[in-house]
């Protein structure tokens, strides 16, 4: 049996603990995106407060979609993709954030003072978080059954479970990462920090 497999198996089945994930995963088809998924926050923090012992939803800030539409990079389509993620989610007491992924360099460093090169998927979005073990991203299965959703991590899980924060090489901006890293411990005390990739 394949260790990475069982980790696998695992973070989805923990992920989907939270009930606001699972409808997101339920209904994101619906939206029609091309190349979207369900990323970050919402699904390692459910596991990290399983962890915790707290409830699955506990200290959730948002939680994010990703998609990417290189047809249309203009704020005003973005926006009205994000009406579209509020109407269908109106009913859940959560906030939801759609991303285009194609047009994030143009806005990146006039928000967070970095470069940003463009990106070519939305999984090339995952792949630049701040922090490696919270490049998670989950997809609906084509059989609309959730508990089958498609799961990238493309730098694994174990620094994830090991609540190991450390820069991510892909995009090394460090203020931002010791910023990002130092919200999470306040949040999971256990999480350890370690200022070198």
């Amino acid at each position: 049996m394949n260790p990475h497999s069982d980790l696998q198996r695992r973070f989805v089945s923990e992920a989907l603990q939270n009930q606001h994930n699972a409808a997101l995963l339920e209904r994101l088809p619906f939206l029609g995106l091309p190349d979207a998924w369900l990323v970050a926050g919402c699904l390692f923090q459910t596991v990290w407060n399983l962890h915790s012992g707290v409830a699955p939803t506990a200290n959730i800030k948002d939680y994010d979609l990703f998609y990417f539409d290189g047809n249309d990079l203009s704020e005003s389509a973005e926006q009205q993709v994000q009406a579209q993620v509020a109407a269908l989610f109106a009913d859940l007491p959560i906030t939801v954030e759609a991303k285009n992924q194609a047009r994030v360099h143009l806005w990146y460093e006039r928000w967070f003072g970095y470069p940003y090169a463009p990106l070519q998927s939305a999984r090339n979005g995952i792949e630049r978080f701040l922090v490696p073990c919270t490049c998670v991203g989950l997809q609906p299965a084509d059989n609309l059954s959730v508990n089958e959703s498609t799961l990238y991590a493309p730098y694994g899980l174990e620094e994830l479970y090991a609540g190991l924060l450390k820069p991510n090489p892909a995009c090394p901006h460090l203020p931002l990462f010791q910023a990002k890293a130092e919200s999470y411990r306040e949040r999971w005390p256990w999480l350890t920090i370690r200022a070198t990739a």
